[in-house]
């Protein structure tokens, strides 16, 4: 798909990573979370999540996607410089395309970076908007359970990197769960 992020998607993913939409600079770099003041990639090497520092670049979502079972897509693929900049179109038009390649693909957790994202996805693919808090979700995709996190982005400073690793750490205890 010219003009946006690719997806990284495979079976068998113990987690996809979902983000809002993608930011021009991440479509240039097919990177997500690309832009160097994301926190995505510091609270990504200072969990546990994976074990090893990766480096935001084509080649770490590949090493994601191979060896640690870490998928990457968006709620919306419409590229806009920030969510503020989505419309109640682009999730009435890409929600209900993301949860057909959550069903499809199935994996152990579907990984939301933030409520915004989790909120209108549930909103725009018809489910009741149910209670959402950080972490563990009630609602399943499927079979797939739920996580959310605070979104990475610099824009989110009310969430501190430590934070973030820390939330970073809870998914990976519950994903050990599974």
């Amino acid at each position: 798909m010219s003009g946006t992020l690719l997806d990284y998607l495979d079976t068998d993913l113990d987690i996809i990573s979902i983000g809002c939409n993608p930011s021009p600079l991440s479509v240039e770099t097919q990177c997500y979370f690309g832009n160097p003041r994301n926190r995505f990639w510091k609270a990504l090497n200072g969990s546990d999540l994976i074990d090893e520092n990766l480096k935001p670049e084509k080649a770490s979502m590949q090493m994601l996607l191979k060896k640690y079972r870490i998928g990457f897509t968006d709620v919306v693929k419409r590229t806009t410089p920030g969510v503020s900049d989505l419309k109640a179109a682009d999730y009435r038009q890409w929600s209900p395309l993301l949860k057909e390649k959550l069903l499809r693909y199935h994996p152990k957790l579907c990984w939301f970076h933030g409520k915004v994202a989790y909120h209108n996805f549930l909103k725009y693919t018809g489910e009741k908007d149910l209670d959402i808090d950080w972490g563990l979700q009630q609602y399943r995709i499927g079979q797939s359970r739920v996580f959310v996190t605070p979104n990475p982005s610099p824009a989110n400073a009310v969430y501190s990197l430590d934070d973030l690793i820390d939330w970073f750490r809870v998914l990976k205890s519950e994903l050990i769960k599974l």
